[in-house]
């Protein structure tokens, strides 16, 4: 027979109260864990959804990226884009070049500019392709504030669209947004991106930076990015931008 030498004030045993705030805080990481899987895979089904719309991502656009952000609004899942911060995912070509298969995803976190309520308050899908390696850079050491560590602009739609204005031609990140079914390019200036650091150590079950992620030191992906990696394999396997392999 146990035997409890010691009880709380309330006559409970101390270590039924120890065991109880284990399961409780093991239950408790477990229910984070899946919210950010299913980030994750909300962000895959974004994607897929607007490489394989006539009036999503550009493809030819897609195809000189050096990195896609995915930022999706799923009430459902409690991540509705609101008060200006929304969470996702990040994956980048692999390589010191960014010119090899795209990555195992880093969690991402934005806030400030344009986010916020959209559309009535219906959910609201953002989407931002990093355009060359100086941008891409910029958000793996770090928070960056777009329009004033990176240049930003709204990018153009449609399957056969081309960045054909000055000012999305130069800018280091085009960006889009989709609510209530209506897809086009939004103005994000003003917001600031990066790594959140404390998804990713869920995802991974360890402290790791978002460089080593892309770098593929972290780990596999997990399985949630099937979707996301699949799609972008797929519909853009190689990086044809300016001096790329």
């Amino acid at each position: 027979m146990i035997r409890f030498q010691r009880l709380s004030p309330k006559g409970v045993a101390l270590p039924i109260i120890a065991i109880l705030c284990i399961v409780t805080s093991s239950r408790s990481i477990a229910e984070d864990n899946e919210h950010e899987q299913e980030r994750v895979k909300e962000s895959g089904n974004v994607m897929k959804e607007l490489l394989n719309s006539a009036s999503g991502v550009p493809i030819s656009v897609l195809n000189k990226a050096e990195c896609v952000i995915v930022l999706p609004s799923v009430k459902k899942a409690g991540f509705l884009v609101a008060g200006q911060y929304g969470r996702g995912v990040m994956t980048c070509r692999s390589g010191e070049n960014f010119d090899g298969p795209w990555s195992a995803p880093t969690m991402m976190q934005s806030s400030g500019g344009s986010f916020g309520l959209q559309a009535g308050g219906q959910a609201t899908d953002f989407v931002i392709l990093v355009m060359n390696d100086k941008g891409a850079r910029a958000l793996l050491k770090g928070k960056a504030k777009l329009g004033a560590d990176a240049s930003v602009a709204a990018g153009p739609v449609g399957r056969d669209a081309e960045a054909s204005t000055n000012a999305s031609m130069s800018a280091e990140m085009l960006s889009y947004s989709r609510a209530q079914g209506v897809f086009g390019g939004v103005s994000l200036s003003g917001t600031s991106l990066g790594p959140d650091g404390g998804a990713n150590e869920k995802i991974y079950g360890k402290k790791v930076s978002a460089t080593e992620i892309v770098e593929g030191k972290a780990g596999a992906a997990p399985d949630s990015a099937r979707t996301l990696l699949a799609e972008l394999t797929e519909k853009s396997p190689k990086n044809v931008s300016k001096g790329k392999s």
